[in-house]
C-alpha cells in the first residue's frame, strides 16, 4: 500500500513539475509584414536580443513566425488568432503594428513593434511619445537629410528624384512628407508615384523613370519586396536606384545612407525582454529610434550608372556586393 502511495506521490510531483516548466515557456506570435532584407534581419535581432536578455528559443521560448506576405488583410487575420493565444507579440513593420495592437488592446497582452517608421503617424503614439496601450517598440525613421546629401555628392548634375510608394502604407507616408519638404535644400525636386500592389509597379516606373535623375527608396514594404523589378526596369532606363538599407544596396542598389535593423531588432528584443521579466509594462516604454547610420556603396552598380564615388566618401563607406 506504501509502495503505491508513493508511486502515486510521485507521479502527482511529475506531473506538477512538468506543468510548472510548461508555464515558465513564454509564447510570442511574430508578425512579419513582408518578406525581404530589413524585415527579415529584424526578426533576426529582435530573436538575437531576447536570447542576450536569457529568453532562448528552444529553452525557455517558443516563437511562433507568421508572413503576411505583405497583405494588410492576412495582417489582421494572423494578429487576431495570435491575440488570445500568446504572450506577446512583435509586429515587424508598420501594417503588422498597427494590426495587432487593434487585435491584442483587449486580449490585455503586450504588443512589440519594429521597423515602424513613424509610430505617431500610424497612431502607435501619440505626438509627445506616450504609448496609446500596452504597445510599444523601434522606429526605423529613415535618415533622410544624409541620403540627400548622399545623391548629391555622387550624382552633382542631378535635379529631380522619383520616390514610388503604397498608398496605404502610413510609413511611406510620412516619409515621402519629409523628403518633399528637405529636398528643396539640397537642389532637388521630388516626384512621385503611387501604387497598390506590387502588379503596379512596370507601369508606375514607365511613367516614373522618364521624368527623374534617379530614384530613392522609402521603407516602404511593397516596393522592396519588388526591388528586383525595380532594379530591373531602372537598368532599363539608365537610371540609379539608391536604397534605404544595406540589403537593397547588396542587391543592386547604388548607395544608401541606411541604419542597421538587426540593431533595431536588438533594441526591440532587449524592451520585450524587460516587459517579460515584469520590470517594465509596454505602456510605460517610449519607442525608440535608431540616431546612427552608415553608408553603403554597391561599386559595381556605382560603376554600371557612370558614378564616380567622391574619395572621402569612399573611404568611411561599407562596400556592398
Amino acid at each position: 500500500m506504501m509502495k503505491k502511495l508513493t508511486a502515486l506521490l510521485t507521479a502527482l510531483f511529475l506531473l506538477l513539475s512538468a506543468t510548472a516548466l510548461a508555464d515558465e515557456v513564454t509564447h510570442i506570435g511574430i508578425i512579419q509584414f513582408a518578406e525581404h532584407g530589413s524585415l527579415d534581419n529584424c526578426r533576426i535581432g529582435f530573436i538575437e536580443g531576447l536570447a542576450k536578455e536569457g529568453f532562448v528559443e528552444g529553452e525557455n521560448v517558443v516563437f511562433d513566425v507568421q508572413n503576411a506576405q505583405a497583405d494588410t488583410a492576412i495582417s489582421a487575420q494572423i494578429a487576431d488568432v495570435m491575440a488570445g493565444k500568446y504572450d506577446m507579440i512583435c509586429a515587424i513593420a508598420t501594417p503588422a503594428a498597427m494590426a495587432a495592437f487593434n487585435a491584442a488592446e483587449d486580449a490585455g497582452i503586450p504588443v512589440i513593434y519594429t521597423a515602424v517608421s513613424d509610430p505617431v503617424s500610424a497612431m502607435l503614439a501619440s505626438a509627445d511619445g506616450k504609448n496609446p496601450g500596452n504597445i510599444t517598440g523601434t522606429s526605423d525613421a529613415l535618415p533622410v537629410e544624409a541620403q540627400l546629401k548622399l545623391i548629391r555628392a555622387l550624382m552633382p548634375d542631378a535635379t529631380k528624384i522619383g520616390i514610388l510608394h503604397t498608398t496605404s502604407e502610413t510609413n511611406s507616408d510620412a516619409t515621402l512628407a519629409l523628403y518633399k519638404g528637405l529636398a528643396p535644400n539640397y537642389g532637388f525636386e521630388i516626384i512621385d508615384k503611387g501604387i497598390s500592389t506590387g502588379a503596379d509597379l512596370p507601369m508606375a516606373l514607365d511613367a516614373l523613370l522618364p521624368q527623374v535623375d534617379c530614384t530613392t527608396n522609402l521603407t516602404d514594404n511593397t516596393v522592396v519586396s519588388y526591388l528586383a523589378v525595380v532594379l530591373e526596369k531602372s537598368e532599363e532606363y539608365g537610371k540609379p536606384v539608391f536604397g534605404s538599407e544595406i540589403e537593397q544596396v547588396k542587391k543592386g542598389c547604388v548607395a544608401s545612407a541606411g541604419i542597421d535593423y538587426i540593431e533595431l531588432g536588438k533594441m526591440a528584443g532587449k524592451q520585450a525582454a524587460a516587459i517579460l521579466k515584469g520590470e517594465k509594462k509596454a505602456s510605460d516604454m517610449p519607442y525608440e529610434t535608431v540616431t546612427e547610420y552608415s553608408t553603403y556603396i554597391n561599386s559595381d552598380a556605382t560603376s554600371a550608372m557612370g558614378i564616380t564615388v567622391p574619395s572621402d566618401i569612399a573611404e568611411k563607406a561599407i562596400e556592398c556586393k
